[in-house]
């Protein structure tokens, strides 16, 4: 008997695996199996060379029946990795899955041993352990769930167009929402893609209004999730819908108001990197999606200051009467089954490096560049600095990226991926609209990993571009010297001392999170990784997921990536979103919290610290868990100051049976 719960006699079946020589080269797997013969309540104990093949699990399953075992325990690698195949396998077999203990010896002894004989017995204690806690598990149920056959996308890029539409042509209601006035996000400022120098626009603009057309989408620009509750096949959303104060319905694009703007040409666009001004009512890009302007409410003299001449002139110029102020902030709430998260990034403030001279009117960011090459941007198509073409133009390469030394840090310590072939890239349009520029690349290595980068950094090397390696911790330092130019400071790998005076410098800066990634992981109960993007549920076998069930990452909001990899991400988020749509309900795993209302004293603790909302107070004064919502986390387990909770197959007995193993 264990909490209420009657366990049958165990019948244990103990298997170790070889792993190839993965484990099998430093522990001595038969002395293990040998070991776990003995152990109490075990009735077969093997060893075999891979247990998680076909032929392994088929091992597990014959013994089930012969054997009548009611308990299985695997000594192999990681749960994470293999847990629910060895699961599934019992379960074909008739036994209970839950009635499965696995025991890592794999990354907890071979791997982190040299000793064999050390490795060994570490191996024998985890299985002592395993066992004493498989003995008294419990059979449990898993229970199912309805699921509302609609999906939110949150974030307008590339990688959230593509997952929108995906779903959404599947059949299933899609929301598709963006906090800024169109979607499109950092692909729409463009010029061309690498390596096979493809229009941007071209490429993105058709699938933007794909999505404003599509039948099954719902598109909600400049506007912001707010508040999620629920769990997967039943998500409450709350989303906050800012005012244009331009009616979507009425405007017609037409641009008179912008015209008319008293504040024209005085703002910095933001579209534009700040390289052109625009008015207080504006459309971020010509191609924008949705075709409708937006009054800067910061900006606005007629909302700040109550006043804009006798009249709003946006309004006296308006001739569809569109523009609005008597707007207010909207709240709408969704239900949706499934969501997937494509907030994108931003670019690392290089302004918090002042070597690289980014003040300087000769050095632009990466993003500026493009706006300054693409024929929709501020100057047209023609690369201007200073009133002149630049002649001498240098690339630098990690700028902020692959960051270990600097104190205090204000970089990143990994590599941004898309850096050096959009310098590559870069490089070639410099070549091509300017062919007497001299064009220099100051690298740390060149990472052309994806099909056709190499021949593309090959093309653009051929072309006249001189790549000059750095030596790794040596810093690049931009100065201003004269009234137009800068001069550019390093050491190279062969330890030269190079000193090149530079018309124009683009600096490659690390991609980091986009602002309030911290903000949407607490509101989605998402986990981030140490770099501040999302994290996956496994980096190989689920590398869309989330460890929140039912919700999904795609495009660069999990890692930075280029285009190619965003869109495949966001396909894939998309698939995996729309199975438990395409069911209709899913299963619930049932290891989570219980409560013993004859300890519980209703104190309310538990539910403070929950982390998912699952425990609140019933009719009886005593808390109970909504088991759809609980993720069996264990915080209300450690806090309860009575012990009324318990994690169903990680009760206190069960721990503490498997600490007493270890410990004879």
């Amino acid at each position: 008997m264990a909490n209420g719960i009657e366990i049958e006699e165990p019948r244990i079946g103990v298997y170790i695996c070889h792993c190839g020589v993965n484990i099998a080269a430093t522990v001595d797997v038969a002395d293990v199996a040998d070991f776990a013969a003995g152990l109490p309540g075990v009735v077969v104990a093997r060893h075999y060379q891979y247990m998680c093949s076909d032929p392994g699990q088929e091992l597990i399953k014959s013994d089930i029946k012969e054997f009548g075992l009611n308990r299985v325990v695997v000594a192999s690698c990681s749960p994470r990795m293999h847990e629910p195949t060895f699961r599934k396998a019992c379960e074909e077999a008739g036994m209970n899955p839950y009635c499965f203990e696995m025991a890592n010896i794999r990354e907890h002894c071979a791997w982190v041993h040299a000793d064999v004989r050390s490795a060994t017995d570490k191996a024998k204690d985890l299985v002592a352990s395993a066992v004493s806690k498989a003995a008294l598990l419990a059979p449990l149920e898993r229970k199912k769930v309805g699921v509302i056959p609609r999906t939110l996308v949150i974030g307008g890029g590339v990688s959230g167009i593509y997952a929108a539409l995906e779903v959404a042509d599947k059949g299933f209601e899609t929301y598709l929402v963006e906090r800024e006035p169109s979607i499109g996000g950092h692909m729409a400022q463009l010029d061309k893609t690498f390596p096979t120098l493809d229009c941007s626009s071209c490429i993105l603009t058709p699938k933007m209004v794909e999505v404003a057309r599509h039948k099954n989408i719902h598109l909600l620009t400049y506007s912001e999730v707010e508040e999620v509750s629920g769990y997967i096949g039943n998500y409450r959303v709350k989303i906050r819908n800012k005012p244009r104060y331009v009616d979507e319905h009425k405007c017609t694009g037409c641009g008179e108001c912008a015209s008319a703007c008293r504040l024209r040409g005085r703002i910095a666009a933001e579209f534009e990197m700040g390289l052109a001004k625009r008015s207080a009512i504006y459309i971020p890009f010509p191609q924008a999606v949705p075709a409708v302007y937006t009054v800067d409410a910061e900006k606005c003299l007629y909302i700040t200051k109550g006043k804009c001449g006798e009249s709003p002139a946006c309004v006296d110029a308006c001739p569809a009467d569109a523009i609005d102020f008597t707007q207010k902030e909207r709240e709408t709430e969704i239900e949706v089954g499934t969501i997937i998260v494509a907030t994108g990034y931003e670019l690392l403030d290089v302004s918090e490096l002042p070597e690289y001279g980014y003040k300087y009117e000769e050095v632009l960011t990466g993003l500026e560049f493009e706006r300054l090459s693409v024929a929709s941007g501020p100057t047209g198509g023609r690369i201007v600095i200073n009133g002149k073409e630049p002649k001498q133009v240098v690339f630098i390469s990690c700028v902020g990226s692959r960051e270990r030394e600097r104190e205090p840090r204000t970089g990143t310590p990994y590599c941004s991926r898309v850096c050096c072939m959009y310098i590559a890239k870069q490089a070639h349009l410099i070549r091509e609209k300017i062919p007497d520029a001299h064009v220099w690349v100051i690298y740390n290595d060149v990472r052309a990993y994806g099909k056709g980068f190499e021949e593309f950094y090959n093309r653009v090397s051929e072309e006249g571009v001189e790549y000059i390696r750095k030596e790794l911790e040596e810093p690049v330092r931009v100065e201003k010297e004269e009234e137009s130019g800068v001069v550019v400071r390093t050491r190279s790998s062969d330890g030269r001392t190079i000193e090149i005076k530079a018309d124009l410098v683009v600096l490659a800066t690390a991609i980091v999170p986009a602002k309030g990634t911290e903000e949407l992981a607490r509101i989605l109960k998402l986990t981030r990784s140490e770099d501040g993007f999302f994290m996956e549920a496994h980096p190989k076998l689920r590398p869309l997921d989330t460890f929140t069930d039912g919700i999904f990452v795609a495009g660069c909001c999990q890692s930075p990536k280029d285009i190619p990899d965003s869109v495949a991400q966001a396909v894939g988020a998309a698939m995996r979103a729309s199975i438990p749509l395409m069911q209709g309900e899913v299963e619930i795993e049932p290891l989570v919290a219980e409560v013993d209302v004859s300890l519980c004293t209703g104190c309310g603790i538990c539910e403070a610290i929950c982390p998912f909302g699952a425990l609140m107070p019933d009719n009886r004064g005593t808390m109970s868990v909504n088991e759809v919502v609980c993720k069996g986390c264990g915080s209300c387990n450690a806090i309860c100051p009575s012990g009324a909770i318990s994690i169903k197959h990680f009760r206190d007995k069960q721990i503490y049976a498997q600490i007493e193993a270890i410990l004879r």
